[in-house]
């Protein structure tokens, strides 16, 4: 009888030992699902340094756009103006090569007048003392007129400058997803009047308990799920950030996962859904 209570007993130990085993399994893999949003990486709002009526308007929302593109041009008349009166005073060389055509004449009249004097002295001191003083001043006024030639270059440049400023070009390639301007109308400066929005790499943000930090970092890999009405498939991610700040209020923790999004099967603004596995109890 004592035997068959110890057997009893044995038999009950271990099958709370097999619960006990089996419930602490269930709290290692216990993992739980977090939503976020998927961001383009690149949402740059586009507007111009200068106020100026909008001319034309190259672009309309949805459409795909290189980097450096031209998208918009103000008015700019005035400034093409300006650029044609600057190139046409740099490229006028004929008071330069006048310069330089009496310089050279200087120098070999004042060349030969030396070899005579020095050889015979039949000519004054005085007369090759006044060539030489032309001659020199012949090759200040040269200089001169080099230096003036860069000074017209650079207001040439100039010109160039403020009339690039009435062109708005895309900083990448991306997408315009949004057009306020139209043609005709006044573009203030420092106003968006586009958005370009370059998604072939988003990222998903989410906020996480502090239970589901521990085993997150920097470059892991991870699934990506997103919403059924998107269509899109699910992608494997790398964390980019783990926030090291906690939000005082909620004790959520911002966490980013880098998507790649080469064929824009993504869409940016969908649901996005991670599992994360909370921590061990």
């Amino acid at each position: 009888m004592p035997s068959a209570v110890c057997n009893r007993a044995r038999h009950v130990a271990a099958r709370l030992t097999l619960a006990a085993l089996c419930a602490g399994a269930a709290c290692q893999a216990m993992a739980e699902q977090f939503v976020g949003l998927v961001h383009p990486v690149q949402e740059v709002a586009l507007s111009m340094g200068v106020g100026g009526v909008v001319s034309r308007l190259n672009v309309r929302a949805g459409q795909a756009v290189k980097a450096n593109q031209v998208l918009m041009v103000l008015d700019d008349r005035m400034q093409m103006l300006e650029v044609n009166r600057r190139q046409v005073i740099w490229r006028d060389n004929s008071e330069l090569d006048a310069a330089r055509d009496r310089a050279r004449t200087l120098q070999t009249m004042y060349q030969n007048t030396k070899r005579v004097f020095d050889s015979t002295a039949s000519i004054s001191r005085d007369e090759l003392a006044r060539l030489e003083v032309e001659y020199s001043a012949a090759r200040g006024r040269v200089e001169q007129l080099v230096a003036q030639k860069r000074r017209e270059k650079i207001e040439y440049d100039g010109a160039m400058q403020e009339r690039a400023l009435r062109d708005m070009t895309a900083p990448r390639a991306g997408v315009i997803t949004k057009v306020a301007a139209r043609a005709g109308e006044w573009a203030k400066p420092g106003e968006a009047q586009m958005v370009l929005v370059d998604a072939s790499t988003c990222y998903l943000s989410t906020n996480v308990p502090l239970k589901a930090v521990p085993g997150l970092k920097a470059g892991q890999a991870i699934e990506v799920r997103f919403e059924a009405a998107s269509g899109s498939a699910p992608v494997m991610g790398k964390v980019a950030l783990v926030s090291s700040v906690a939000d005082p209020s909620s004790g959520l923790v911002e966490i980013r996962i880098d998507l790649p999004n080469r064929a824009l099967s993504i869409r940016p603004g969908i649901k996005g859904f991670i599992e994360l596995p909370l921590a061990r109890r």
